[in-house]
């Protein structure tokens, strides 16, 4: 059965809640305050299958106190039903509430016009042109406009019916999408423990499902789930489900959380986004406190205006107007203003960290007095801690802007993800982010990933992507630090694998770093060992240092388990001390020579010792051997046998038990 969740708005005791009530048979009031006062303060919450449909009634206060009651009612309904009283017609929080329905992007909806019976004909007709007007350019311009009296009952049967029939234009959300559950409310049951509420805006919800609470760190279960009072396996996005958690006590959660798939959303302070400023609103300052509202949560927190400054002796944009304050005598920096009825571009700087996606819709309101004033969307919810106020600022955010309505998201997504990688630079976009921060949904990742390789915008580095450009530079760096390495040092084979990375991708990502390194290793452009190098790079001795490099190794090859000093053999060549320890560490990187404790030992004497050992127990003889039997067996003295049976042990030839070894 389709789900359809429908929002009231309206002006306070224009009979959202009795309308409700005559619809479900429910009555939404359910704290004892609203039932004593007759308002709605908070939430409240019914239901009824109309027409083969199942409609989810979330009702929303109207007193413009408990308007943020309201804004956590509406962030994940898919209609909804403008409340206007025919005796009244069109009030203050009759527009306030169009004005966030309509900055929430809610697709459709109709209007009733309650207390019919205490209207005549004349007051009904001027309620009707009055909403027409309201609504006009609107997602409610043609809307079904159905007179009701909650008290005589008369419209409720055509009400159903436009309900129904517009209700067949929504769309029907996936359910294979990551799971996102704005939390409304929270109470405990005796013998279940914690139960959170909400509308499922995405994803679903199963039974031992393992979820995080976020804002925060805290992991969940789902212990059970119910839809509309009844007891299922699972939840579905468009539903509004009971939630019962393990793992968490009832005052560990709040309204203004969500429970959500672990790693698919960004915890931020800081977003960029769109700004809608509604044309009755005061002209909004750079820099302005502002009530920040998505899904459920209410957040404090700062607006700054995106945008060159503009230079002395210019017209300021359409969108923003450059104003200066006077304080005594004094000039106050002149600043940036964004007029009524207009739209630009935000950074969101808020007091407390608020779970968002590429994509959310989201409302402020003015400080002192709360009243709505603007609303957008999110554009960027890791955005790059960079100057604002710059042409390349707009430039980059028009990249980033885009319809979340528009059929075909793949072209907004791709010109996301190459802004993004631009941002990230060398560091990369790991595939999670794809999903948390550019707002991919999980089954496009592979595609999307794939369309940026495939035209040449990115590379694929293991569990990351990079934007082609940076790998490009990186080939460019490490190419020209090998070449610079082999300038300085031609005796070298090259710097360490970690050493050039160090010195020219320190920031970056190491999946990147390796391959590019296999990529120019693939297109021979270098070998890559212990150590890095230009494949053309060929040793370059000096007379000196191959008359040296000679000498000392044939002094080491001859000398087998009982070698010289490294200053006897130079002397004894005539081998200056600077060109014996080059030449030395050359032989050692090209394993000619083996140091072993502070001893040098030819390679080739190493192979003969770990064959002739080896050997002992092949011929059949001895399994084990002790320091004095490897003196007299290899004619060494303690000096060259402590370190040669610790290497064997090393080697796994030889095991020591006790003060002996047992050959392997």
């Amino acid at each position: 059965m389709k789900s359809v969740v429908v929002g009231t708005a309206g002006h306070i005791d224009h009979g959202k809640s009795a309308l409700v009530h005559a619809l479900t048979g429910t009555d939404p009031d359910r704290l004892k305050e609203e039932k004593a006062r007759g308002i709605t303060i908070d939430l409240g919450f019914a239901h009824q299958v109309i027409e083969g449909t199942n409609f989810a009634f979330v009702d929303v206060p109207g007193h413009e106190r408990f308007v943020k009651n309201m804004l956590a009612g509406v962030g994940g309904i898919d209609m909804v039903v403008l409340v206007v009283a025919a005796d009244e017609s069109v009030m203050p929080q009759t527009r306030e509430h169009f004005d966030i329905c309509r900055l929430l992007r809610i697709p459709a909806g109709v209007v009733a016009l309650t207390k019919a019976d205490l209207a005549d004909s004349d007051m009904l007709e001027l309620a009707r042109l009055e909403v027409r007007e309201l609504v006009a350019g609107s997602f409610l311009d043609g809307a079904p406009v159905v007179p009701v009296s909650a008290k005589t009952g008369d419209g409720f049967d055509a009400l159903r019916a436009a309900l129904a029939d517009v209700s067949r234009s929504t769309d029907t959300r996936g359910d294979r999408g990551i799971t996102r559950l704005p939390i409304d409310r929270v109470f405990s049951m005796k013998g279940f423990g914690t139960v959170v509420t909400g509308t499922l805006v995405s994803g679903r919800v199963s039974v031992d499902d393992e979820l995080l609470i976020a804002p925060g760190d805290r992991r969940v279960k789902v212990r059970g789930v119910q839809v509309h009072g009844e007891k299922r396996a699972h939840a579905i996005a468009g539903q509004r489900a009971a939630i019962n958690l393990a793992g968490v006590e009832v005052d560990e959660v709040h309204r203004g959380q969500a429970l959500v798939t672990p790693d698919a959303f960004e915890q931020t302070r800081l977003a960029d986004a769109t700004l809608e400023l509604l044309p009755d609103a005061k002209p909004l300052r750079h820099g302005a406190r502002v009530r920040f509202h998505q899904g459920t949560a209410e957040i404090l927190g700062r607006v700054a205006l995106v945008g060159p400054p503009l230079a002395e002796g210019t017209s300021p944009a359409p969108r923003l107007a450059r104003v200066s304050r006077r304080r005594d005598t004094a000039q106050v920096t002149p600043t940036l203003v964004m007029q009524p009825g207009s739209r630009g571009y935000v950074r969101l700087r808020l007091e407390s960290p608020a779970v968002l996606a590429r994509g959310d819709r989201y409302i402020l309101r003015a400080y002192s007095p709360p009243i709505t004033i603007a609303g957008g969307l999110i554009l960027d919810p890791r955005p790059p801690r960079t100057a604002i106020r710059s042409t390349s600022a707009i430039e980059r955010l028009e990249r980033l802007d885009f319809d979340p309505s528009a059929s075909d998201t793949e072209a907004s997504d791709l010109r996301a993800l190459s802004a993004m990688l631009d941002d990230v630079g060398p560091a990369g976009l790991s595939m999670d982010a794809v999903i948390s921060r550019a707002g991919v949904e999980p089954g496009q990742v592979a595609s999307r990933v794939g369309a940026l390789v495939g035209s040449q915008h990115a590379v694929r580095a293991s569990n990351a992507i990079v934007a082609a450009a940076v790998a490009a530079r990186l080939k460019e760096a490490v190419l020209a630090a090998l070449a610079d390495h082999h300038r300085a040092q031609p005796m070298s084979e090259g710097p360490p694998r970690e050493e050039l990375r160090e010195h020219v991708f320190a920031h970056g990502n190491d999946a990147v770093f390796d391959v590019v390194l296999a990529e120019l290793a693939a297109a021979n452009r270098i070998v890559v060992r212990d150590r890095v190098a230009l494949a053309s790079h060929k040793l370059a001795l000096t007379p000196e240092e191959d008359r040296a490099r000679t000498a000392i190794e044939r002094a080491f090859r001859e000398s087998g388990l009982k070698p010289p000093d490294v200053a006897t053999v130079a002397a004894a060549a005539g081998v200056p001390a600077p060109v014996a320890d080059r030449v030395v560490k050359l032989l050692q990187r090209q394993k000619v020579l083996v140091k072993i404790d502070v001893l040098f030992f030819h390679d080739e004497a190493l192979k003969q010792l770990k064959a002739d050992v080896a050997a002992m127990k092949a011929a059949g003889g001895t399994t084990t051997i002790d320091v004095a039997t490897f003196k007299e067996r290899f004619g060494v003295t303690r000096k060259f046998a402590i370190p040669l049976l610790e290497y064997l042990d090393r080697e796994r030839v030889t095991r020591r038990v006790g003060e002996a070894r047992v050959v392997l």
